[in-house]
């Protein structure tokens, strides 16, 4: 079983940029797809990009294209997103999530979780 701690959220200017990382312990990292998810207040959890476990396919929702890359490190046990031109819709709570098998954009199919960290983008 897999353990996911995130880290690197906090606030931004809009425009600006974050890095997010998400470390994984406690069980094999490179079996896994790896997704990043975000939730803001009273909105559905939604996928925001995903990464298969080799990093060879990369799957990103329309409305970060361009902006934001999804990237893994199997050696180091981490997966990133890398977040640049931040608009005011972007700020939520963002979770690494990991699964077995292909990518999915739906999070019930995925099993393991992160605490979340907190994005805020200032207009």
């Amino acid at each position: 079983q897999v353990q996911l701690v995130e880290s690197g959220g906090g606030l931004v200017q809009a425009g600006g940029s974050l890095r997010l990382s998400c470390a994984a312990s406690g069980g094999t990292f490179s079996r896994y797809t790896m997704g990043w998810f975000r939730q803001a207040p009273g909105k559905e959890r939604e996928s925001v990009a995903a990464v298969s476990w080799s990093g060879g396919n990369i799957y990103a929702l329309d409305s970060v294209k361009g902006r934001f890359t999804i990237s893994r490190d199997n050696a180091k046990n981490m997966v990133y997103l890398q977040m640049s031109s931040l608009k005011p819709e972007d700020p939520a709570v963002y979770y690494c999530a990991a699964k077995d098998g292909y990518y999915s954009w739906n999070s019930d199919m995925y099993p393991y979780w992160g605490q979340g960290t907190q994005v805020t983008v200032s207009s």
